[in-house]
């Protein structure tokens, strides 16, 4: 006698960052269901914003445990498993204050440099002339320099380790060794700068703690993990976001009639809710059984939240696909995920893109897509759906 065997959805569903998944509407009336994950693994994948918030502030939901030996996976881990907690490590290892300080983005300064960055790569693109590229040649570019002024590298450096994140951060079901061979030159990298006398910023602040008693056990390689997991998940954040944000001002009317009206400050939280660039879930595994909505997660199951269904729950936002920066509870998006893992680079990532969308609109008003958007072509890398390039006129 032949048994059926249940086929699980695939997940993720796609890589259009114009559009939710059509299947998005399907789980409205099932927020807790069973995918199969990149990795060939099984996962309860959660789309209502009240069960996806409860997950992300449910501390029997962890983070840190998706990288234990044997644990389900939504994808091969490309970067080593103790990095997969990253801001855990620097606060355990006592380098969170220092972190803190670093991504700060009231740092005397910062504002002016980014005003005066995003006008120079605006100045490029006019000297230039159309057509421009505003993902290579504007988003990139920008979020590097931020990242590289950050932590006190040379800025000509950044994109070599841009380079990396391509495959250093890639969505692979399988290990793959040049993610490795990425990830050691780039520690090699930064380890190198802990010593060199021209460092400054956070790198150098770091170097300094090798010289105090209490901080003993830090050795140079843990040092320099910090440089590269800020930069690589920093500028894949920023970037992504930024050129997300914007997609929208390119492609809906009502986005660039809302930032002319509210400016760009006052409508970014609900540019972050629209925001489709984060295509996967962010995982989380159950250390106990767990009642989930009309489910029973059992320990050792992993957990996909789907940030960009909890964003468009209708119960949560009334009439989700309207662009309104004047929702009363725009800033109850997850886009920067939530409970102990919230984003701690939030308040900077949004004077980023703030200042970046200000300035581009500001000198090139009439700036458009100069493709149909139906031919932009998506990629994804480290949980982020985003277009290869876009191709600008103005």
């Amino acid at each position: 006698m032949s048994v059926a065997v249940e086929t699980l959805p695939a997940f993720p569903f796609d890589w259009d960052g114009t559009r939710l998944p059509a299947e998005i509407e399907a789980l409205r009336a099932a927020p807790v269901r069973k995918v199969r994950t990149i990795a060939g693994a099984e996962a309860w994948l959660v789309s209502s914003y009240e069960l996806c918030r409860h997950v992300l502030e449910d501390e029997r939901f962890s983070l840190k445990d998706t990288s234990a030996p044997g644990a389900p996976r939504q994808y091969a881990l490309t970067i080593p498993p103790h990095v997969v907690n990253n801001m855990g490590n620097i606060t355990g290892a006592g380098l969170r204050k220092a972190v803190m300080k670093a991504i700060n983005p009231k740092a005397p300064g910062l504002e002016d440099w980014l005003r005066a960055r995003a006008g120079a790569l605006v100045d490029a693109l006019i000297a230039e002339g159309a057509p421009g590229e505003l993902r290579g040649a504007y988003a990139d570019p920008y979020s590097t320099g931020l990242h590289c002024r950050m932590l006190g590298i040379p800025e000509e450096d950044g994109p070599r380790l841009l380079r990396s994140l391509d495959v250093a951060f890639m969505n692979a079901p399988h290990e793959i060794e040049a993610a490795r061979l990425h990830w050691d030159r780039d520690i090699a990298y930064m380890t190198e700068r802990l010593d060199d006398p021209a460092t400054g910023g956070l790198i150098a602040e770091l170097a300094a703690l090798r010289e105090d008693p209490d901080y003993a056990h830090l050795t140079d390689e843990m040092l320099a993990t910090v440089g590269v997991t800020l930069f690589g998940a920093g500028v894949i954040s920023t970037a992504g976001f930024l050129t997300m944000a914007l997609v929208s001002v390119l492609t809906r009317p009502d986005v660039r009639e809302a930032l002319t009206a509210h400016g760009a400050a006052g409508a970014m939280d609900e540019l972050l809710r629209v925001n489709l660039s984060i295509g996967d879930g962010l995982p989380r595994l159950a250390m106990e059984d767990v009642r989930l909505g009309e489910v029973d997660v059992r320990a050792g199951e992993l957990v996909l939240v789907l940030v960009e269904a909890a964003n468009h729950d209708p119960h949560h936002f009334p009439d989700p696909l309207a662009f309104r920066p004047d929702r009363e509870n725009a800033a109850d998006h997850l886009s920067f995920g939530g409970g102990r893992h919230y984003c701690p680079a939030t308040a900077l990532g949004k004077r980023h893109a703030e200042i970046a969308l200000e300035t581009l609109l500001d000198r090139l008003p009439e700036v458009r897509l100069a493709v149909p958007v139906e031919q932009l072509v998506w990629r994804t890398n480290f949980m982020k759906r985003l277009p290869e390039r876009l191709p600008v006129a103005w």
